[in-house]
């Protein structure tokens, strides 16, 4: 029986770190968008979370280990969408669907996005190995496969490392410049509804031009 609460008070103990972490990444989040890491203090966090700064350090011992946290779940986020390319799939509908999930993204993490933003207008301090490891070879897998369809006539000829840094820019915008898209449309983004036309133009896009000439 002393067993069996022994392991009770184990998990219970687990699942409350798991709480608290979580707590705090989400408000390091809020924090980190919204000053970039330079801007954001360990005091700012804890005030965000609703906790003592010694108890936040309890749970990460620095804001770097936070930040870390943050940026490498951003990036399982990030990759997930270009991973799912299927080299078997249609490429027209492959490409816009990648698109679309992009797009999804910065609807659905949004402060994610301006993470990753900021950390790259600083020179990508903390995150340079992940994109120059991870991220660039998943980058030039995919980007060799696009040149394949390309080459096959499946899809219209062009720099295809280009073409994903161009629909980054496109679908990420919506996210990193979130504040200005709303102020242009004015009324017209109650919302998120605008989403559903920049998927509609982005698809006219890329993919209208991507489709091979006959």
């Amino acid at each position: 029986m002393p067993l069996s609460k022994t392991n009770s008070n184990r998990g219970r103990n687990s699942r409350i770190q798991r709480e608290k972490r979580e707590l705090i990444l989400g408000a390091a989040l809020e924090v980190f968008a919204a000053h970039g890491f330079r801007g954001s203090t360990i005091d700012q966090i804890a005030d965000a979370a609703g906790m003592s700064k010694p108890n936040l350090l309890y749970y990460f011992g620095k804001k770097e280990d936070i930040h870390q946290s943050l940026i490498e779940r951003l990036m399982d986020t990030w990759l997930d969408p270009l991973k799912a390319i299927d080299a078997n799939g249609d490429p027209l509908a492959e490409i816009c669907a990648y698109i679309k999930r992009k797009l999804e993204i910065s609807r659905d993490f949004p402060k994610e996005s301006r993470l990753f933003a900021n950390e790259i207008l600083q020179g990508a301090p903390r995150i340079i190995s992940m994109i120059e490891g991870e991220l660039k070879t998943l980058v030039d897998e995919k980007a060799k496969l696009i040149q394949g369809w390309m080459n096959e006539g499946k899809l219209n000829p062009c720099d295809p490392h280009h073409l994903l840094f161009s629909i980054w820019a496109t679908t990420q915008h919506y996210a990193d410049f979130d504040v200005q898209v709303r102020a242009v449309l004015a009324k017209d983004t109650q919302g998120d509804a605008h989403f559903d036309g920049a998927a509609v133009f982005l698809e006219n896009l890329f993919c209208k031009g991507l489709k091979p000439r006959t």
